[in-house]
Order: C-alpha cells, then structure tokens, then sequence
C-alpha cells in the first residue's frame, strides 16, 4: 500500500490533534484536561503511524481501540458532568472508532487479496 492514501487515517489524525488541543478552548477540569491530551496525542501518533506505514497491522486495531477509550473517558476519569470536554471526547471518540474500524477493515482485505493473488 502506498503512503499517505488513506483517508480514514487522516481523519483519525485530526481527531486526535483536535482532541488534544481541545482544552485549550473547552470548558474542562484537570484530570479531564490530562484525559484528552494524552488520548489525542496517542491517537494522532498512531494516525501518523498509518500514514507514513500503512503496511504495519499491528497498528490497525489501536486506533479504534482509542476511540472506545476516548468514548469511555468522560466516565472512567469521573468528568462526565463537565459537559463541554465530555461531548468533545464522545464526538472526537466515536468519530475515531468508526474511522478505525473502517481502516482495519480495509487494511484486512487488502491483504487478503494481495495473499490470495500472490499463491
């Protein structure tokens, strides 16, 4: 697969980026402020990761997995009740989790494909 064409992992990327520096102009607390910095970062690093090599699997799964825990985290880190950093983490969560889902997804096929032409 060649760099950089996959567009679910560029929108992973900016999800990620905006989820890390959504603090800075979202109502939040502390431990919320952590929560999404540290979540955006890891999933934009690992968007980063796909672009540049969209031939390593090991990564796939990880960007969803980061999703669920961006959707999970307003619960988890107890800053539900902060509605502002809350819904920016269910909105930017599920937008990643779909996103890599549908590159996992993609990314399976396609090397189902190129095994099965290459027997």
């Amino acid at each position: 697969m060649k760099r950089w064409t996959h567009p679910q992992d560029l929108v992973a990327l900016i999800a990620g980026a905006y989820a890390a520096l959504s603090p800075l102009w979202t109502t939040t607390t502390g431990r919320a402020t952590t929560t999404m910095v540290v979540l955006g970062v890891i999933t934009a690093a690992l968007a980063l990761i796909e672009l540049v090599r969209p031939d390593m699997m090991s990564v796939e799964g990880l960007t969803a997995l980061m999703g669920a825990l961006m959707i999970a985290a307003p619960w988890v880190m107890g800053f539900s009740g902060t509605r502002p950093v809350a819904w920016t983490s269910w909105i930017a969560g599920a937008v990643v989790l779909v996103v890599g889902a549908a590159d996992l997804q993609v990314t399976r096929s396609h090397h189902r494909g190129t095994m099965a032409t290459s027997h």
